[in-house]
């Protein structure tokens, strides 16, 4: 096993991570784009800076920025040693190093609370939470999930991503899904599960190789749209 985690760790993505995690184009850019369990991801921040849209929810924006700064705190360290005792485990092209992962992280984070007051001001950080969504159907045309659904199989049921992915795809045309491999570097048991479900019902779904690896082996993503 790679990292033991019994909860969702509050670790953020930069606009850079996110462009190659889901294959982001000038196109997508464009679009309204809701992002599912962002956390602490400076990913909103750096586009609101670029002038792209970019909602984001997740229940840990119910806390201010120092409590936010703690729960980091209390973690980063922990996850940082586990990973460097399980060197054969990872990917070092992006991040080069176990320590550069963690400066990564740290400045995702900073950007991120920089920008977090004035973002909940202009409602650009939302507290909600999957499988229930406060917004219209199709509010938006794009949704990306980054490190929630499927890696955390263990923590939550089938039932728990397929009602989550149908909420998200009540209010968004398209969602994004990556990585497809949980903490134990092994596909998510429910992705089989998951594509024949939504194929059934006529989205369209393919997993899709992108730009960006970290977990040995975590290079794809799961892309489910809804047919026009």
């Amino acid at each position: 096993m790679v990292v033991k985690l019994d909860q969702i760790v509050p670790f953020g993505r930069t606009f850079d991570e996110y462009s190659k995690i889901f294959n982001l184009s000038d196109a997508d850019f464009k679009k309204a784009i809701l992002g599912v369990g962002d956390g602490p991801a400076s990913f909103n921040a750096e586009a609101k800076r670029k002038g792209i849209k970019v909602t984001s929810i997740d229940p840990i924006y119910q806390f201010n920025k120092n409590e936010i700064k703690q729960r980091f705190d209390a973690v980063v360290d922990n996850i940082i040693e586990q990973v460097k005792n399980t060197p054969n485990d990872w990917v070092w092209t992006y991040h080069q190093s176990p320590d550069g992962l963690k400066n990564n992280r740290i400045k995702a984070l900073n950007l991120f609370l920089e920008d977090y007051e004035q973002g909940k001001q202009e409602q650009r950080y939302l507290t909600q939470e999957v499988p229930f969504l406060a917004f219209q159907d199709i509010q938006f045309e794009l949704a990306l999930c980054s490190h929630f659904l499927f890696l955390y199989s263990d923590q939550l049921s089938y039932e728990f991503h397929l009602k989550s992915l149908y909420e998200i795809l009540r209010v968004s045309q398209e969602v994004r899904i990556f990585p497809l491999l949980t903490m134990m570097l092994q596909p998510s048991p429910y992705l089989d599960a998951i594509i024949r479900e939504f194929t059934d019902k006529g989205y369209q779904v393919f997993i899709e190789k992108v730009q960006y690896e970290l977990q040995k082996g975590g290079n794809e993503m799961l892309v489910i749209t809804k047919s026009i």
